[in-house]
């Protein structure tokens, strides 16, 4: 497993300094449904939970 997960969207509750997800875990999923995808374009982090 990554050691280090890096994030660049600052506005997500689990973004930390030096642009770390500190979530303790992390949900990715396919725009397409099931588990196929060929580019990150097509995921989304539903892990996200915005702190504003």
């Amino acid at each position: 497993m990554a050691k280090d997960v890096k994030c660049e969207v600052n506005s997500c509750k689990y973004w930390a300094n030096e642009n770390r997800c500190n979530a303790s875990s992390i949900s990715i999923v396919s725009h397409h449904g099931g588990n196929q995808a060929r580019k990150s374009e097509e995921t989304d982090c539903q892990t996200f939970e915005s702190k504003i």
